[in-house]
């Protein structure tokens, strides 16, 4: 997906320091988008002084004072996120950008909540990378148009940071 990677090398050339925060539940089939994502890139790029994965699953919210002491300059939220598309479509949403349309289901404070926290403590545009998923029924497998778009995200997340 060559406008999301452009999209990320833009978004990203000034960053400092990423955070990349993976949620998702591994049982509900495709909400475990970010999950895979965060795995993917996990086997290829270690975390270091300028990039660090956290991995939030079902409640992101337990990370924000790690994330918060990591002192990132650019926060990337990756999660399943139903914006009633043809599953394995990809989304970048700014918190200005969720609204009615949107819908995350399965973690318990909202991402337009937390998306909104970061930006306001840690005075960041964080930006959310979502996966249409095809199911969120637990205990399935992912879907082959998941499992793609999580390759596409991940690499083109590998080619930005």
């Amino acid at each position: 997906m060559k406008t999301l990677e452009k999209f990320l090398k833009n978004r990203l050339k000034s960053a400092k320091k990423i955070a990349l925060l993976a949620i998702g539940s591994e049982f509900r089939a495709d909400d475990a988008a970010g999950l895979l994502v965060a795995q993917k890139l996990s086997s290829r790029k270690k975390n270091s002084r300028k990039f660090k994965i956290f991995i939030g699953a079902t409640a992101p919210e337990n990370l924000t004072g790690d994330i918060r002491r990591f002192k990132p300059s650019h926060i990337l939220l990756i999660d399943s996120v139903d914006f009633n598309e043809k599953p394995g479509s990809i989304v970048v949403l700014s918190p200005r950008d969720i609204g009615d349309g949107v819908s995350f289901s399965t973690h318990k404070m909202p991402a337009k909540v937390l998306m909104r926290y970061f930006s306001q403590s840690l005075e960041c545009d964080p930006v959310l990378i979502g996966i249409q998923p095809a199911s969120i029924e637990f205990g399935k497998p992912p879907s082959k148009a998941v499992l793609s778009a999580v390759r596409e995200v991940a690499s083109a997340l590998l080619k930005s940071v």
